[in-house]
């Protein structure tokens, strides 16, 4: 029935088919609200209990909440047979989920237009994002506007409502139509006269217009008014424009919309603003904007570059802060570049250099070859330089690059639970909420890699609330997968556009690994860059046996990231399928020191426990398999830590 609309952005309704549907008691609208709000998570009774009630429920709320929930379904799907279980108000174990598509939900639907509109040109992004606009009848759940439950999602909507705003303006600026970015900028300073990002944009689009002494005049008020009614001094973003229009530098006039303060840190190679560069491009790459965050990174690292200092080259190099959550580079090219960068400046240090500098450039190095290069020396080094220098966030930045590191064999999952634990204690205690997020996903992987699913969930709920408290809106795509993989949920994430080193070709490893799970056929898919994995066993089940013992045989080491044990447990449901003795030994040899693990480290794609494909694959492998399998040698080369704790 995916003829279901809900809007909870004003009044809260609901049509089918163009037909409104019977929601009138508040009770009915309420919990509706409260689990569209939980966005498809599964909200219990007694959690139902307690926002309904404030905390003080009636005698028989239960029996209360089940008849609500009743009501409900019969009003949101009026034609369902009498018997038929609901399908879209579902019941789990002691809760309930709404589980309908994104585009069902006028606030989920939404939620996309951002990143939709910054992967197109300015008069595309235009359309998306004023069409996107135009289903805010209201303030989100504005009939319960005063309730605890609708308090967090309200805004968070109001931050999506923002961010989108001014993205607008960006995009009206950018095409050259600065006159109807002024009216939609005046409009909205009415209802946020702090925001010191809406003013800048202001001004800009009457700079634009051809309103220059206008210009002035705005940002002179939001000068004022910022420092008198809010007590905030004018950012650096307003100042930096208030001094271009002031020197008339020309780029005003010829550059594209400024997107974010990072465009006039990459234009300028003062050592100032390039020293700043780092925090600023990595607020922009967590918030969501990675592309932006990448091309002006290296911008700002070659502008530093040609000054041809090499502490500030490596301050700069070093100073980004986002962290790898897969294993699996967005963009290879731009990841080998930021390596050469930090090798140039780790090469060119002075000897007295700060050890903290130097540990930023050697766990820069180790991030950003994740999955192509061993670099645990580097990142040993950058956590025992970070440890030295007592600094918890450098200490995040060194044990997340070492945790990316640590794929050399297989079965390293409670190493990295160690280091996602030191992670995320260090983050809380030092108000790193992005470390504190990046050491709860570390936990996340590895909980579902020793197959600790409960452990697993409850550090998917502790991301979900950080990153909706504190606008992370990618890390909801990673739990988001591990809710559908390991919890059920009733859709795949859709893709975001904006991480292709994970989202190319998962897809289609979810659809193999399912059907196995299964026991179905595999279906036909294009496995993209696992193909040389993952067609030996497709070309075995659809009877091409020599074509896929040649796959097989030929088939690389797969890459040294998060779907190590699953891309190896897929070779080795091939050489099982053919018995092949050699291919199996070699894929028992792998798999051995991950006997006691589950192949679904990347707490999105899964294979069940290694184990049982241990198991099916030693009697293929014969004795040498069997040796294999019960005598493991130690590490050839152990990666020795420091305590984080």
């Amino acid at each position: 029935m995916s003829d279901l609309r809900i809007r909870i952005l004003g009044p809260i309704e609901a049509e089918r088919g163009g037909r409104a549907l019977p929601i009138t008691k508040p009770r009915l609208r309420e919990l509706l609200g409260i689990l569209v709000a939980a966005h498809g998570r599964v909200v219990s009774t007694n959690a139902l209990i307690d926002d309904l009630w404030d905390g003080d429920p009636p005698p028989g709320a239960v029996g209360a909440v089940r008849t609500f929930v009743g009501e409900l379904r019969r009003a949101l799907e009026p034609d369902r047979a009498a018997g038929a279980p609901p399908s879209e108000l579902v019941t789990v174990v002691d809760g309930y989920a709404f589980r309908v598509p994104e585009r069902a939900v006028d606030a989920w639907s939404v939620g996309h237009a951002p990143s939709a509109a910054s992967a197109q040109p300015p008069d595309r992004a235009d359309d998306l994002l004023t069409e996107a606009l135009l289903e805010w009848r209201g303030s989100a759940f504005e009939e319960f506007a005063d309730r605890a439950w609708a308090a967090p999602a309200r805004a968070n909507i109001a931050s999506l409502r923002t961010r989108m705003v001014e993205q607008l303006a960006e995009a009206r600026i950018a095409r050259g139509r600065p006159d109807t970015a002024v009216p939609l900028l005046d409009g909205f300073l009415v209802e946020q006269p702090w925001n010191e990002e809406a003013w800048r944009l202001l001004a800009l689009a009457l700079h634009r217009d051809g309103r220059t002494t206008q210009a002035f005049r705005v940002l002179s008020e939001a000068r004022e008014r910022l420092e008198r009614a809010f007590g905030i001094d004018a950012s650096s973003a307003v100042e930096t424009l208030f001094h271009r229009l002031s020197i008339q530098d020309p780029s005003l006039d010829a550059d594209p919309a400024l997107r974010s303060t990072a465009d006039a840190l990459a234009r300028s190679s003062t050592r100032a603003q390039l020293e700043s560069s780092g925090p600023v491009l990595t607020s922009i790459a967590v918030s969501g904007d990675i592309a932006v965050a990448r091309v002006q990174r290296l911008s700002a690292i070659d502008a530093a570059e040609e000054l041809g200092d090499p502490l500030l080259v490596a301050q700069v190099t070093g100073s980004f802060e986002a962290p790898g959550i897969w294993t699996r580079s967005d963009d290879e090219e731009h990841a080998a570049r930021i390596v050469a960068a930090a090798e140039r400046a780790l090469d060119r240090l002075p000897p007295d250099a700060p050890d903290r500098v130097r540990a930023r450039l050697l766990a820069t190095i180790a991030m950003e070859s994740r999955g192509t290069a061993d670099r645990r020396e580097e990142a040993q080094e950058a956590e025992s330089l970070s440890l030295i220098v007592e600094d918890p966030l450098l200490q995040c930045l060194a044990q997340s690059s070492l945790a990316m590191q640590t794929f050399w064999r297989t079965g390293l999952a409670v190493e990295r639970s160690d280091l996602g634990s030191d992670i995320t204690h260090a983050g809380a205690q030092s108000a790193g909420i992005t470390w504190e997020i990046t050491g709860l996903f570390i936990q996340l992987q590895a909980s579902c890699a020793l197959d600790d699913i409960a452990q697993a969930r409850r550090h998917a709920d502790a991301i979900d609330a950080l990153a909706g408290l504190h606008e992370r809106t990618l890390a909801s795509v990673f739990t988001g997968w591990f809710r559908w993989t390991f919890e059920g949920a009733a859709t795949r994430p859709p893709p975001t556009g904006r991480m292709p080193g994970f989202e190319e070709g998962i897809e289609a490893l979810d659809d193999v690994t399912r059907a196995l799970r299964s026991g179905r056929a595999l279906p036909p898919v294009d496995p993209g860059s696992y193909a040389p994995w993952v067609q030996p066993l497709l070309l075995a089940h659809s009877g091409r046996r020599q074509e896929a013992l040649s796959a097989l045989r030929e088939a690389p080491d797969p890459p040294k990231g998060l779907l190590l044990e699953v891309l190896w447990c897929l070779l080795a449901e091939a050489a099982i399928d053919l018995d092949d003795a050699e291919a199996a030994r070699r894929c028992v040899q792998a798999l051995a020191p991950a006997r006691g693990e589950r192949a679904a480290g990347s707490a999105v794609i899964d294979l069940g426990p290694i184990a049982a494909v241990l198991d099916r694959l030693t009697p293929v492998a014969g004795s040498a398999g069997a040796d294999a399998a019960t005598n493991l040698t130690p590490p050839s080369v152990p990666v020795a830590r420091g305590s984080g704790g």
